[in-house]
């Protein structure tokens, strides 16, 4: 007995020297920060500068705040109009490109190309396209004697629409590959027993794709949420958060806090606010996809 408690004990002691690198690694770069970051919250103070213990003071003013409310409910509508969008654009373009056509292998790097891109490139890139007076659309326009001019960052719905736009072209090849991986390993015997039960493509769709797609399409709908809530490049280059804070979300305010106003404490508060939500929703999302039958 005590022999099997002695080889036992050695394995777990090898065990755990082999995790050791990695659980000290992990704990110093994502365990620590989260813990600093949360202290940090319950101080003010500047970069350099001496902090000053305020306790909850900066999720006070948090509530009351009507500047992160505006940015939080900016979050929260990029979010409803790009995940739908990002999500059906990604499974339509996988399903295109797993059709074995020809010329799908070229549709499968076009559309995964613009997210090899930085998000500086993806920026400048649509700046020049969308321009009013001196932009892609606006020049193709005027050759073909159309002067009528596309306001596209002068206001709130067209400055969305504008992030939307470069955000879809740039992200839903990612998905696509995600769900491209997941077409292929659905049975082809399941479409090849609908279609001697005389199912249509539509129905060989529902009851046999989209079901076989739930695992993926759980974790696409996951990573563009979170992805969505960490939204910042588009809207700092594209827009500038304008007209006014219309297109501000909550990354773009939290930058301003820190580097513009530089309270350290109130922007990690409004940090770690914004990490707890997307725990939280990502948490709802996991359980209620995966509860469907």
């Amino acid at each position: 007995m005590k022999q099997w408690k002695s080889h036992r004990l050695e394995h777990y002691l090898t065990a755990l020297a082999f995790m050791a690198p990695f659980m000290i690694l992990y704990l110093w770069f994502w365990i620590y920060p989260i813990i600093k970051g949360f202290l940090t919250s319950l101080s003010t103070g500047s970069f350099g500068a001496e902090k000053t213990f305020v306790g909850l003071q900066n999720y006070n003013h948090m509530m009351s705040d009507d500047k992160f409310w505006s940015s939080f409910w900016n979050t929260l509508y990029f979010i409803v109009i790009s995940t739908p969008s990002i999500v059906i654009l990604g499974l339509g373009m996988a399903l295109l490109v797993n059709m074995k056509l020809k010329g799908t292998t070229f549709l499968r790097t076009a559309f995964f190309m613009p997210y090899m891109l930085s998000v500086s490139v993806i920026g400048s890139i649509w700046v020049f396209i969308l321009q009013s007076k001196t932009g892609l659309i606006a020049e193709t326009l005027s050759s073909l004697g159309i002067t009528t001019q596309i306001s596209w960052f002068g206001s709130w719905g067209m400055g969305w629409l504008s992030i939307l736009i470069a955000t879809l072209w740039w992200t839903a090849g990612f998905n696509m590959v995600l769900f491209l991986a997941g077409l292929q390993e659905i049975p082809d015997d399941l479409y090849e027993a609908a279609d001697i039960d005389g199912a249509n493509g539509w129905a060989k769709f529902r009851y046999i794709t989209l079901p076989s797609l739930k695992g993926v399409t759980t974790l696409v709908v996951i990573l563009q949420t979170i992805a969505s809530f960490k939204l910042f490049g588009q809207t700092w280059l594209i827009t500038k958060g304008g007209p006014g804070t219309s297109t501000t979300p909550l990354v773009h305010y939290i930058y301003q806090i820190a580097f513009r106003q530089w309270d350290t404490g109130y922007a990690a508060a409004v940090s770690f606010v914004l990490f707890l939500t997307i725990a939280l929703i990502s948490l709802i999302q996991y359980r209620l996809m995966m509860s469907r039958d």
